[in-house]
């Protein structure tokens, strides 16, 4: 009984962190289970957002301040900082600082959004333990890079070139000649009681020797440089060397630790080459680049770009090195990004075409709305050039019943008679009648009641310019149409085309690149092309529609040109 009234009771929802925040997205880090005994604590966890797995950045606030994180038990507040978020783009950086990360043992959270009334809620020198010195994410629009702790060890200068789009967001350029300098702190004083950590993404041009940052004073001096592209530290005159080198023009995570008695290089995670020191204590500037002691030491500068730097005044173990490439890196992602569940305050995202449009950017707006406008008017041209000529042919069928019924008549009795005023053969027929009363009054003589064949002529050229006129106005607004059918795909075209190029840049910055994040920015794309097609079709098939409609009238028109003149020219040929 018990069995079956637990099968029978829904299970409860997981409870909501507050009610004022509408969505939220289920985070899973998971650590590969093949490597046993990977584990870390309070590591900065690196949170990629783009089309491909956040399609709603449209709910929150355009600088990203209404964003929470909540650990898997959805009540205790995750530190994070958000390095870069930009809804028109579709793309965030945000670093989270996840309390334990372990092999086998996934890491859940939640990333509360959608509260306009949300005050920021990042903090950045939380993201990051007592023991971490400097963090240079490089993203800066302008000026030298800051710190990202709450050391507050921001660069005094820098000569090397700022990367709007590197592996992380923001990065630098070095050709060989730059240098960026910290000057020294007390919170990056090295202890060797502690020892040190130096963290790094590279990238080398080629397979080259140069310096990549030193850290001290001449008698005490640290070196991280590679010979002939083989990472290699010298702390003194202890060197520890890689055992192969970096590969050019690819992007690699370096580390380097050293406690009392080693020093190890890291190379994408996992440990490549070490060597007994003795650590004394380390003081003094930081410089990246070839700084004075690597020119001491005959090293020159190397060309790279670097991204996102960092100094730990501990040496970090070996799981935390490798969890840190592996949550940064782009090769294989540890973090997967369930569905977006929605609150008792929300309605939810809607149907996929809803998640397609979320994705929309703000260049594809602006196309779509032009189309908008396009079609309105297209619609508005076939709906009132279809009663137009549903009127102009009732007209017309009733003028000509009349025209043939008085055979030799009078036509100017004919043509004084209001109710035809909507008819072209009407209209037509009366400039007929002015033209011909006004020759039969400038006759004199004989000839007062007939016209010459060159009077004739005259008459028939001047019904048919009366003609062409009332053709000119039975095609009037046809041309809009024509526009929308040609012009709107081109437009729409043109939305799709800003819209992928938007789309890899942004894929660019963030770094990650899978079908995930490619598909929704292309399907969003794709909407301005649809929209074109949209604007077309109907244009297309109503201008074909009433351009047979517009034919037939005119050739109505021809006709009754030719019986008109010939009924003249039998009336009133001499």
């Amino acid at each position: 009984m018990l069995l079956t009234v637990a099968l029978l009771v829904p299970p409860l929802a997981h409870a909501w962190w507050q009610p004022d925040w509408q969505f939220r997205k289920p985070l899973t880090v998971q650590p590969p289970a093949e490597e046993a005994g990977l584990a870390a604590s309070d590591l900065p966890v690196l949170l990629r957002l783009h089309a491909g797995n956040f399609g709603f950045f449209a709910d929150t606030k355009p600088d990203g301040a209404d964003l929470r994180l909540l650990a898997g038990d959805d009540t205790t507040p995750l530190k994070y900082h958000i390095e870069r978020y930009d809804p028109v783009t579709g793309m965030g950086l945000l670093w989270v600082r996840m309390p334990q990360l372990a092999a086998g043992a996934p890491a859940s959270a939640y990333l509360y959004y959608g509260n306009a009334a949300a005050p920021a809620g990042d903090d950045a020198a939380g993201t990051y333990d007592a023991e971490q010195a400097l963090v240079f994410h490089f993203g800066e629009a302008q000026g030298a890079p800051r710190d990202s702790t709450a050391n507050a060890n921001h660069a005094a200068e820098s000569g090397a070139q700022a990367v709007a789009a590197s592996l992380i967001g923001g990065g630098l350029r070095f050709t060989g000649s730059e240098t960026l300098r910290v000057p020294g702190s007390a919170s990056l004083a090295i202890d060797p009681a502690k020892g040190l950590t130096v963290s790094l993404w590279i990238r080398p041009d080629a397979v080259a020797s140069g310096a990549v940052l030193e850290l001290g004073i001449a008698e005490q001096p640290l070196l991280l440089s590679l010979a002939d592209g083989v990472p290699l530290a010298r702390i003194g005159a202890v060197e520890a060397r890689a055992a192969a080198p970096l590969s050019a023009g690819e992007w690699h995570h370096l580390a380097l630790t050293v406690d009392a008695g080693t020093a190890t290089l890291y190379v994408d995670g996992a440990p490549a080459g070490s060597a007994a020191v003795e650590l004394k204590p380390i003081a003094g500037d930081l410089v990246l680049g070839a700084g004075p002691l690597a020119q001491a030491a005959g090293l020159a500068g190397l060309a790279a770009d670097i991204d996102e730097f960092g100094l730990a005044r501990v040496a970090r173990d070996a799981g935390y090195l490798r969890l840190l490439a592996l949550t940064q890196g782009t090769a294989a992602s540890l973090i997967s990004y369930g569905e977006d569940e929605s609150g008792e305050a929300a309605e939810g995202h809607g149907s996929y075409i809803g998640v397609v449009l979320q994705n929309v950017t703000l260049d594809g707006w602006i196309i779509i709305g032009l189309l908008s406008v396009m079609s309105a008017i297209s619609w508005v041209v076939m709906a009132s050039k279809a009663r137009f000529l549903s009127t102009v042919r009732r007209a017309n069928a009733k003028f000509l019943e009349s025209f043939r019924s008085i055979g030799d008549g009078d036509l100017t009795a004919l043509a004084a008679r209001t109710e035809f005023a909507g008819s072209p053969l009407h209209r037509v027929c009366v400039a007929g009648v002015q033209e011909l009363t006004g020759r039969l009054h400038r006759s004199a003589g004989a000839q007062a009641t007939g016209l010459s064949p060159q009077a004739l002529e005259a008459l028939r050229t001047r019904i048919d310019a009366s003609a062409a006129r009332e053709q000119q106005r039975l095609n009037a607004g046809m041309v809009l149409l024509t526009i929308a059918i040609s012009g709107g795909p081109f437009l729409g075209l043109l939305g799709t085309v800003v819209g992928v190029m938007i789309t890899f840049a942004a894929i660019a910055a963030s770094g990650e690149v899978n079908v995930n994040s490619i598909a929704p920015g292309i399907a969003a794309a794709l909407v301005a092309t649809v929209a074109g097609l949209v604007v077309a079709i109907p244009a297309l098939f109503g201008y074909n529609y009433l351009g047979t409609l517009i034919r037939d009238t005119t050739t109505d028109l021809r006709v009754f040109v030719d019986e008109l003149v010939a009924g003249i020219a039998e009336q009133h040929t001499a």
